[in-house]
């Protein structure tokens, strides 16, 4: 029997590309705590997010390679990730990998609706998620997320309910369904402030904030305080909503906080009885490329239906990805959270920050 070495079985992993990030996946540092006992070789591979959508085909990649060499008989891999994070430690929110602004620009367009869905399919891929509902005008989030339990205070500090598995923080909590929320610029940015310096969050991969619409000062005060990683706009398809979220798209600009790409909500209507696809909404944008500016250019990553379901779904505080796992719109939403992660963790590789220890073991 061959003397299978541990660099023939890295020299052969070398060969499997991270199609994202453009390396192998040796040299990223996904293939930690590497056993070779006889012929079984047996190792981890930590990639960057659990959400990350190539997984499964690089781990089928890494099993081949590592099948051509002589004398290996059997490959066991197991799927890990560790989050990268393109935040500094001492920035707000130590303990959270990623902060993701959710902005539309204009309210109507449905942006709770895809924040609070695309927090949960990232939570569907194990990965540690947070949301916080700073909608100051419409805190819709406690409402889709079926959330009747109030933060506690521990140590002089709240701590959010969980629900489905995630720590929800809202500004509907300070105030009864039936109270308008008539806050000047100074309270509000109290309140935010509180948010983010006086909430016990724990250790998450990624924080989801629904942004109020606009692009104001309580828009760009938030943005800067919570040191966001990223912003995902949110519109309907029609060049007349798209008008609002070029200016976000302009706003967060200035504010050095870059936008992974746009989600078109009610990208066409879905017929529940036939299944056949209305487009409702007029739209210009045929290749997947949003114009904001000159230098600026915005990816329309996925494209939601607009299906009866959904409106049942958020009124009974169950988010589609739960409710109806199988429909087009859950599908889209898990679609999203794999391309929102991908750029995530692009970015965060970008920043030079630790991918992997890239440890080995034999």
């Amino acid at each position: 029997m061959a003397n299978i070495k541990e660099e023939q079985v890295l020299d052969a992993l070398r060969n499997v590309m991270d199609p994202d990030l453009g390396k192998d996946i040796v040299t990223l540092g996904f293939i930690e705590d590497l056993k070779i006992d006889g012929g079984n070789v047996k190792f981890r591979l930590v990639l960057t997010t659990p959400a990350c959508p190539m997984k499964n085909k690089m781990k089928s990649e890494a099993e081949d390679n590592v099948k051509k060499i002589d004398g290996v008989k059997d490959v066991e891999i197991t799927l890990d990730a560790r989050t990268p994070s393109s935040r500094e430690p001492e920035e707000a929110f130590p303990d959270i990998k990623h902060v993701l602004l959710v902005a539309s620009g204009k309210g109507g367009v449905g942006k709770s609706t895809v924040a609070v869905n695309l927090a949960v399919a990232l939570k569907e891929t194990g990965s540690k998620v947070g949301i916080l509902d700073a909608d100051i005008y419409g805190p819709s989030v406690p409402a889709m997320l079926g959330v009747r339990a109030q933060p506690k205070v521990e140590n002089k500090k709240m701590v959010p309910p969980v629900v489905f598995g995630m720590p929800v923080m809202s500004i509907g909590f300070l105030a009864d369904d039936d109270q308008a929320l008539i806050w000047r610029g100074p309270i509000l940015h109290q309140v935010l402030t509180q948010f983010v310096q006086d909430v016990t969050w724990g250790c998450l991969d990624y924080l989801i904030i629904d942004l109020p619409p606009g692009t104001g000062d309580v828009q760009i005060s938030l943005a800067q305080l919570v040191r966001a990683s990223a912003a995902l706009l949110v519109s309907t398809p029609q060049d007349m909503a798209f008008r609002d979220v070029k200016r976000a798209a302009v706003m967060f600009q200035s504010v050095d906080v870059p936008v992974i790409g746009l989600v078109e909500n009610m990208a066409a209507f879905k017929c529940p009885h036939c299944g056949e696809e209305t487009v409702v909404f007029p739209s210009t944008n045929k290749d997947g490329i949003r114009h904001i500016t000159d230098d600026i250019w915005v990816e329309t990553l996925v494209g939601v239906p607009l299906e009866p379901a959904i409106a049942e779904s958020s009124e009974q505080g169950v988010p589609m990805v739960l409710a109806h796992p199988d429909s087009s719109t859950a599908k889209s939403f898990t679609e999203l959270a794999g391309k929102v992660a991908q750029k995530l963790s692009i970015l965060a590789v970008k920043s030079e920050q630790p991918v992997a220890s890239g440890k080995t073991d034999q």
